[in-house]
């Protein structure tokens, strides 16, 4: 192979008031063609601002204070901006982590997508939009002819990110930076999108740093892994040594993480009323039925996770739950009392009693408005608070999610780390006090020891204030950690449900044991030899043939 990109004493420097402080230590990488580099670490690692740095770019208050960066010997420090242009989205592509905030929510997907290839001559319009289509096939997205012609905003996260997936492999690129790419997938679209990059890497030659927290599918995805620490660089090694036999302590503690779980809780007496019902709810997005009698129950201090691929509906119902859906029949009903169906109807303490943590941290909080703000808003609202109670309230909440009040109260977010903000967003819900609170992928966007904190988080809060969460995820190993019943949803549906035990448990019904088959393990060949089992000999044909078990459209979001 020969060599494509080469970092030398690459030094990364964060302005902070007048100071400029060290991000990246003296760190260096090599790539050759056709391989794949895999970046781990936890939050603040310096992962991402090293995968920038491969493109010669720098975030907004950084900057590359020290080394070289070479992209088959072009410098990219050196290189002029009409160079650099040249080479951004056509021969160098990235894929950022938060695909939501990452779009245009004025244009049309596809739209964004032949841009690229347009501008940079690779194709016409219309050649960049059949190219599209057979991307989005491969990806396995629903309608693949039709789906780029939405807006970012109908269609779901997992849906999305996909998208942007295609939109870096739409110029055929040499190298391509992956940020977090499966970070917003259910477990069975995430194999489909893991083999169809590993099978672009294979078929164009194409070089990828793939940057992940989650060390399962670096597994499947990496030749070599390099390990960061806070800057500084651990070790690297081949994949298969790494997994095997690492060397240093700190890379032994992340192959050791997620071993929190919660003690079963015994079974709730059937007497009990639960704090929230979902009574055969059915709803729709125009004429399109979305969700089919969907029917559950949340006790008082119990977490129901509720489980299913990206479409299958999940969200919908929370939605529902929240009355920013209205069902089109059945019944929520809160400590027995039935809700009005639309949000607007409900009463302030209708309102207060049903809270949201959302998955994007980035995106679910003001970055203009500081924490003590951002916190202090449904204070203010529900409790009625201001001034100085306000403000002692405030800092309460912020003791409680382990943030200490005087160092974070007058911060931005954008001065916290992804695990910070969310635990800023875990704050702002328990502000209004309420009994029930819906987590929708909190932890998916976190690495695995950050995630972990915030699990035990919730669990100690749940324990103290008697909470009751709805936990909406494609994590299972999140489901093991801190469920006590789990619902499985598909197309809309419920086809499962149950106490955790028992789901873990066969017989499965077929749907539940694919989901509990697609958990990615520690082992570089769990990808290649699933395929195998399901029959799926060309990978990048995993998409089209939708490995059997997607027989029908998904329909929700």
């Amino acid at each position: 192979m020969s060599r494509l990109l080469t970092m030398k004493d690459v030094w990364i420097e964060g302005r902070s008031d007048e100071s400029w402080n060290p991000i990246i230590n003296g760190i260096d990488l090599h790539l050759d063609k056709g391989e794949v580099l895999g970046l781990i670490g936890e939050s603040g690692a310096g992962k991402s601002t090293m995968g920038l740095a491969a493109m010669g770019f720098c975030r907004d208050g950084v900057r590359i204070s020290k080394g070289s960066v070479e992209f088959e010997g072009i410098d990219l420090l050196k290189a002029s901006a009409a160079k650099k242009r040249a080479l951004l989205g056509k021969r160098i592509a990235y894929v950022a982590q938060s695909a939501a905030a990452s779009f245009n929510p004025a244009h049309r997907i596809i739209d964004q997508h032949t841009e690229g290839p347009v501008q940079h001559g690779v194709m016409s319009k219309s050649e960049s939009e059949r190219d599209a289509m057979e991307l989005y096939a491969k990806l396995r997205l629903p309608d693949p002819e039709q789906i780029g012609f939405r807006y970012p905003h109908q269609v779901s996260g997992g849906q999305l990110q996909r998208a942007m997936t295609a939109m870096a492999m739409s110029c055929r690129p040499d190298l391509i930076i992956f940020d977090e790419p499966t970070t917003a997938l259910d477990v069975t679209t995430q194999i489909e999108v893991l083999a169809s990059i590993r099978d672009i890497v294979e078929q164009f030659g194409t070089a990828a740093i793939y940057i992940t927290h989650d060390l399962a599918v670096v597994a499947q995805m990496a030749d070599r892994i390099k390990v960061l620490l806070k800057g500084d660089e651990v070790e690297t090694a081949d994949t298969r040594t790494m997994l095997s036999s690492p060397k240093e302590d700190y890379t032994k503690s992340l192959w050791a993480v997620r071993d929190f779980v919660r003690p079963a809780k015994p079974a709730v007496h059937t007497s009990a009323t639960p704090v929230v019902s979902v009574q055969g709810v059915t709803a729709a997005y125009g004429k399109v039925d979305v969700l089919n009698e969907v029917s559950f129950d949340i006790h008082e201090g119990r977490t129901v996770a509720v489980v299913g691929e990206s479409g299958s509906g999940k969200s919908t119902t929370a939605r529902c739950i929240t009355g920013l859906l209205p069902p089109r029949q059945g019944v929520i009903e809160f400590d027995g009392v039935a809700l009005p169906a639309d949000y607007r109807k409900r009463n302030k303490a209708q309102l207060r009693q049903a809270q949201m943590i959302y998955q994007m941290a980035d995106t679910a909080l003001n970055p203009r408005k500081t924490i003590g703000e951002i916190i202090g808003r449904p204070v203010e609202f529900y409790m009625g608070l201001k001034g100085r109670e306000k403000r002692r309230r405030v800092e309460e909440l912020l003791d409680e999610i382990e943030l200490p009040a005087d160092q974070y109260i007058d911060r931005l977010p954008s001065e916290l780390s992804g695990g910070q903000k969310q635990r800023i967003g875990i704050a702002r819900a328990l502000a209004a006090e309420p009994k029930f609170i819906i987590c929708d992928e909190v932890t998916s966007a976190l690495d695995q020891l950050v995630a972990e904190g915030i699990l035990k988080l919730l669990a100690r809060l749940q324990d103290e204030l008697h909470l009751s969460y709805m936990f909406i995820t494609h994590d299972l190993a999140t489901v093991k950690s801190i469920a006590d019943e789990v619902v499985v949803m598909k197309d809309g549906e419920v086809v499962e449900q149950g106490p955790k035990a028992q789901m873990f448990q066969p017989p499965h019904h077929p749907y539940t044991d694919l989901l509990l088959s697609s958990v990615p393990e520690m082992d570089p060949d769990w990808l290649s030899t699933l395929l195998a089992e399901r029959g799926i000999d060309n990978i990048g044909d995993a998409a089209v043939n939708k490995m059997s078990y997607n027989g029908t459209q998904s329909k929700g979001c």
